[in-house]
């Protein structure tokens, strides 16, 4: 998979809020009122890395999640971590 530009980056995270490019993924910080809603995100985070077969670099402290993404094989940031951010807002959406 081609690695995007960072203007490329930049311009298809205008479309999701709150994500940022950063050292080379897309990444976005979560604070949840409960450790159990920040449980779920990473829960499905897991499935739809299962279904894109692409896997966040993440962490999860009680009630605050983080998600990174970027594609290893191509060295940077693909139109597969824009997808993954994308279910991720339509989840949070849900």
């Amino acid at each position: 998979m081609k690695k995007l530009t960072e203007q490329e980056i930049k311009t298809q995270l205008k479309d999701l809020k709150n994500w940022e490019y950063k050292d080379n993924f897309i990444v976005k910080n979560f604070t949840f009122p409960t450790f159990f809603e920040a449980y779920t995100l990473l829960c499905k985070a897991a499935f739809i890395a299962e279904k894109l077969n692409h896997h966040p670099d993440w962490s999860g402290v009680y009630n605050k999640v983080t998600l990174k993404l970027n594609t290893h094989d191509a060295g940077g940031v693909t139109q597969k971590d824009i997808d993954f951010a994308g279910e991720i807002e339509k989840f949070l959406k849900s």
